[in-house]
């Protein structure tokens, strides 16, 4: 089929060519048959190539021989046109990557690199083999052949790969009605254009096809640029060689006319093409920095993040929709810097100038957070972090940043810190005397006790329990018992210095942190506490009197607490065996 196909579309496409636009040296002003061949050999399969160039061959040597070239310079031709088609295809598979398209810039590229290199082999070939009776006019022969069958393949295979691709894709399918109605009336003004054109010389205007090629380009893409120049070739290349238009009327020979007609087509089509492509890609491009500004403006909303930049040549400042949300100002709302800065409460507006001037001088990054005052009164909480835009000389020239609304995280991190506050009181606080419980009061000893290592300072422990405790339990009921304990903890705790710290390490036994204080001071102030809890316990009539003795340890570079605490307890012990309510040094 692929066979058929080559053959019967090159014989008439070929015949056509040379009976309506064949100048001299029997060469056609433009080859379509090259570029039909090269779109079938992009389109066929690859076992399919080697009897499409059977066919190729046959039908070129039918068209030429018909035309009247001898048998030899049939060959010839026949060889050169192979040649240049089995080069170009490779050219592109090689260079391109992938399935050819017209919508990319590079392919297009790559595409005229390779039609044209393989013009330039077929030309040098059949000037070899044929240009050896034409010596006087070999140069002209060669450009003549270079340039007929680099159009043939620049202008008619690209319609013919893509009008394929659309059918292969069934992409017809999603085309709208409007559409297929605005391309066949584009590709119709384009033709009505190059006829009245071509059709008559009193008024050369041979800009109007380009201007209408150009339209069809902007509006239909690269199919549209290919369509149009397409039949912009086929019109202007008949019309000329059957003697019409602006180019058949100048003043020169066939060979000129021809040239000059190729030259025209060739401006057309690089102006087109490329265009057509650039276009697509540009719309490409448009559409997805459309996605992605709406992606950013949802994420924006999603994270209550927004962005800012300040121009610092301009000294202006652009807000996203979002930052405005986060100031609390309807959005598009001209803005200026001054009013930016202005909008933070006056505690913050000086930190965060700083911070920036800083970053500008020193192009670093920065980070800052602060409260700002919206416009119904409401403080909120912000973040921002962002860098600084450098010219190529090194200056700053602006200044992007996000804005984050952070009040939630703020208010949050301000209730678990209190939180955490309350669950530490409560687990280093006994809940009977709010003293410092237990596990509190060593961790203060040990603490005391680094300090009094490595400065020196001085630092005693005094432990005491309240006297026949048991008995005041049995007498009055462990309620009243509870309600001693919390006197004697009052009493205790007014009897110390700021820096001492008393706690109670469980049933009626307290322990005293005296920092600082030498023996004697240590010494008057436990003495201080015994005095006031038993002159308390004399003077109050609703709960029995209470007394307490004390265990007083001056530190003398114990290993740790408990060593320390040992000491005291054993003074506790002998101011007990010697009739309570005393103070006893420990050894």
């Amino acid at each position: 089929m692929w066979s058929l196909l080559t053959a019967l579309g090159y014989f008439l496409l070929a015949s056509l060519s040379l009976h309506a636009t064949k100048g001299a040296d029997n060469i056609a002003a433009i080859w379509p048959p090259s570029g039909y061949f090269l779109a079938l050999l992009l389109l066929m399969p690859a076992h399919a190539r080697g009897a499409s160039f059977v066919g190729m061959v046959g039908a070129s040597l039918a068209a030429n021989a018909l035309s009247g070239a001898p048998l030899w310079m049939a060959a010839a031709f026949s060889f050169a046109n192979a040649v240049e088609a089995l080069a170009a295809s490779w050219l592109i598979r090689r260079r391109i990557t992938g399935e050819l398209s017209f919508m990319n810039p590079r392919a297009v590229t790559n595409f005229c690199i390779a039609t044209l290199s393989a013009s330039a082999l077929s030309a040098s070939i059949a000037t070899a083999l044929v240009g050896v009776g034409l010596a006087s006019r070999t140069p002209d022969f060669f450009l003549s052949w270079l340039t007929t069958v680099a159009l043939g393949m620049l202008i008619v295979a690209p319609p013919i790969v893509m009008l394929a691709r659309l059918f292969e894709t069934k992409a017809f399918s999603n085309i709208s009605h409007a559409m297929i109605i605005e391309a066949s009336a584009l590709l119709a003004v384009a033709a009505g254009l190059t006829a009245l054109c071509f059709s008559q010389s009193h008024f050369p205007a041979t800009f109007l096809p380009t201007v209408a090629v150009i339209i069809a380009a902007y509006r239909l893409g690269p199919f549209g640029a290919a369509a149009g120049m397409l039949i912009v070739a086929i019109l202007a290349a008949w019309l000329t060689g059957q003697g019409y238009g602006p180019i058949a009327a100048i003043d020169g020979s066939q060979k000129s006319k021809v040239f000059f007609l190729q030259f025209y087509l060739v401006t057309l089509l690089f102006t087109t093409l490329p265009l057509a492509a650039l276009l697509v890609t540009q719309r490409r491009l448009a559409k997805r920095l459309e996605q992605s500004n709406r992606w950013l403006t949802q994420a924006e909303a999603a994270a209550h993040v927004g962005h800012w930049r300040v121009d610092l040549v301009r000294w202006t400042i652009q807000w996203s929709a979002q930052t405005y949300r986060v100031h609390g100002v309807e959005p598009g709302t001209p803005v200026d810097v001054r009013y930016s800065v202005e909008q933070y409460v006056p505690e913050d507006r000086a930190v965060v100038q700083k911070i920036l001037e800083e970053a500008v001088q020193t192009g670093q990054p920065f980070e800052y957070q602060g409260r700002i005052r919206r416009t119904d009164g409401e403080i909120r909480h912000v973040k921002s972090h962002g860098s600084i835009e450098m010219s190529r000389g090194g200056k700053a020239v602006g200044i992007f940043g996000t804005v984050q609304d952070v009040t939630e995280t703020v208010e949050n991190a301000r209730i678990l810190e209190a939180a955490r506050s309350a669950a530490e009181r409560v687990a280093n606080t006994d809940m009977l005397t709010g003293l410092p419980n237990r596990r509190h009061t060593l961790d203060f000893l040990e603490r005391a006790l680094v300090g009094a290592r490595e400065h020196g300072a001085p630092l005693a422990v005094a432990i005491f329990d309240i006297d026949h405790f048991k008995r005041i339990n049995d007498n009055y009921g462990h309620a009243t018992g509870d309600e001693v304990i919390r006197r004697v903890a009052r009493r205790a705790k007014a009897s110390l210095r700021d820096e001492d710290l008393v706690g109670r390490f469980g049933g009626e036994e307290f322990v005293c942190v005296l920092q600082r204080s030498s023996a004697n001071a240590a010494e008057m102030v436990a003495e201080r506490l015994r005095k006031a809890i038993e002159a308390e316990g004399a003077e109050g009539a609703e709960l029995p009197p209470a007394t307490v003795s004390i265990g007083l340890a001056i530190y003398d570079c114990e290993i740790d607490a408990e060593e320390l605490l040992h000491r005291a307890d054993q003074a506790l012990y002998v101011a007990k065996r010697e009739g309570r309510n005393r103070l006893r040094m420990a050894a």
